[in-house]
């Protein structure tokens, strides 16, 4: 079972129906995107000879062509490997090299980054650019029919941050990502045909696994004229088109509302926010239902288990009569249909409700294991269950509240960012002796990132030479916003670090602390 048949059904049952819209302009029905899909598939198999599990990687910002590229390669029986354009070259030269990428697709804007990225690795992958006269040659190719690929052959690679400081690639089979599909049609949003999907988010995450059963569902694929998230840009293509549903970071649906208080704005096209990836306060969550009505959807996922562990669906956000509405609210709802979903201790027994344990799944949701790393797939995936290194507690009606995201991980803007990693690089100044990063709450981001240095014995160090060592190293959004000076970092009795109470020290504005400026 490929994916890629969900498209030529789609072409079949209907080529006039709208496909690819940027802002609300049309730019393919699905006659046209079948028809560009299976050229570039001739292209990728026949100009650069890739065969079937050969992987392609998207290094691209959100545009149209991000939907017929990544079908493409499904069409071919290729395996797609869509790379986060926030990424530094460093980071992106890993996951080329560690994928193998045969072919790297960009964005114009990111065309630099990606030759930046082949002259620090080891792979030399064809670059492909978007709308460049190679590109649209390969869309005038004869086109070939779908590749016969198994429904557990890898489909998409999808690179996580771990907390090693090196990405995992997480392998998602075709049966994962039809699993996520059919369970979001099922329980997340059902939709009908010429329903839309708004990419306000990056396609090379949730917004773009979320392409899949809107195609599935014959629905279209909008991509903002911006290419990004901007809440006026999308409050005014909440007033001219209709039922329009995008997936968004919780800071995003924050900033969406603020802008529709300042302009009195409803959105009425709109149908459904999925949100996910940080915590949702409860009072941005009233804030949001309050201005768009009951159109807000919380799921809760990983990378590993795509957008599928648990739910909270549009009608428990509009059931305001519930005795618990709020502890509700501040969970994040019930395990979703394809999965089970379970709290375990150490023992991997499982915890009584109200007590807090390792969350662990099992479905058809859950990667098969971590591209070339036995290891990690091995600390992951045990007895047939996914340890998500996330804690939470499950209450006697079997909702979920997270309690910790993956121990320390923080989450800026929706986006994960692993502490450990930047600890790292900070290390690499030979004026810092030892560092410790943690998340800070921030009105709008959620989280920012902060980083506590102990210097080295008779050194100094300014904040712009952290900054630049971050720069050359990490992609920018993992960069500290604040470093402070301390002259030990608090341990406890085996040594490591007590996190908790550096959090203590900032909120009280600690004379242990700093600032550095």
């Amino acid at each position: 079972m490929n994916l890629a048949h969900h498209l030529l059904r789609a072409a079949k049952a209907d080529a006039s129906a709208p496909a690819l819209l940027k802002g609300l302009t049309p730019v393919a029905d699905y006659g046209r995107l079948a028809t560009t899909v299976a050229s570039l598939a001739a292209s990728l198999q026949q100009r650069f000879g890739l065969a079937k599990g050969d992987r392609v990687a998207l290094l691209m910002k959100n545009v149209p062509d991000y939907v017929a590229c990544l079908y493409a390669c499904w069409h071919a029986g290729l395996v797609a490997v869509p790379i986060n354009a926030k990424l530094h070259p460093r980071e992106v030269a890993f996951i080329l090299d560690n994928s193998g990428a045969a072919v790297v697709f960009v964005t114009g804007d990111m065309a630099s980054v990606a030759s930046e990225a082949l002259a620090l690795g080891t792979t030399q992958p064809r670059i492909v650019e978007i709308g460049s006269t190679e590109h649209r040659g390969m869309e005038q190719a004869d086109g070939i029919a779908i590749a016969d690929v198994a429904i557990t052959d890898p489909a998409w690679i999808f690179y996580t941050s771990g907390t090693t400081g090196r990405p995992k690639g997480a392998v998602l089979s075709h049966r994962n990502l039809l699993a996520m599909s059919l369970n979001y049609l099922a329980e997340i949003n059902p939709i009908v045909p010429g329903e839309a999907l708004l990419h306000a988010a990056p396609m090379s995450h949730g917004s773009g696994l979320y392409m899949v059963p809107h195609v599935l569902g014959m629905g279209a694929q909008i991509i903002p004229e911006s290419g990004r998230f901007e809440p006026d840009e999308i409050l005014e293509l909440t007033a001219k088109r209709d039922n329009i549903s995008f997936f968004a970071a919780p800071t995003m649906v924050r900033r969406l509302t603020v802008a529709a208080e300042a302009t009195r704005a409803t959105a009425p096209g709109l149908k459904t926010i999925i949100y996910g990836g940080g915590p949702m306060y409860v009072a941005d969550c009233k804030a949001a239902l309050a201005v768009f009505g009951p159109k807000l959807a919380q799921i809760y996922g990983q990378g590993e288990t795509p957008m599928t562990i648990t739910y909270l669906p549009k009608s428990m956000h509009a059931d305001a009569g519930h005795p618990r509405y709020e502890e509700r609210l501040a969970s994040v709802g019930i395990a979703q249909g394809v999965v089970q979903v379970r709290t375990v201790d150490d023992a991997g027994q499982d915890v009584a409700p109200g007590e807090v344990g390792e969350i662990i799944v099992r479905g058809d949701t859950v990667m098969s294991g971590y591209w070339q790393n036995p290891d990690a797939t091995a600390n992951t995936l045990r007895d047939g269950w996914l340890y998500t290194g996330d804690m939470g507690a499950f209450d006697a009606d079997g909702f979920l509240t997270l309690k910790d995201r993956s121990k320390d991980v923080i989450i800026s803007g929706g986006t994960n960012i692993y502490p450990r990693e930047v600890e790292e690089v900070l290390l690499r100044h030979e004026a810092v002796a030892e560092v410790s990063v943690i998340g800070r709450p921030h009105p709008e981001w959620g989280e920012e990132v902060v980083a506590i240095v102990v210097a080295a014995d008779g050194r100094t160090v300014t904040r712009d030479e952290l900054d630049q060592i971050c720069n050359a190293w990490i992609a920018r959004f993992k960069r500290p916003k604040h470093y402070y000076f301390t002259g030990e970092l608090p341990k406890n009795s085996y040594g490591k670090i007590v996190k908790t109470e550096l959090r203590t020290l900032l909120g009280e504005a600690s004379a242990r602390l700093t600032p550095i400026g």
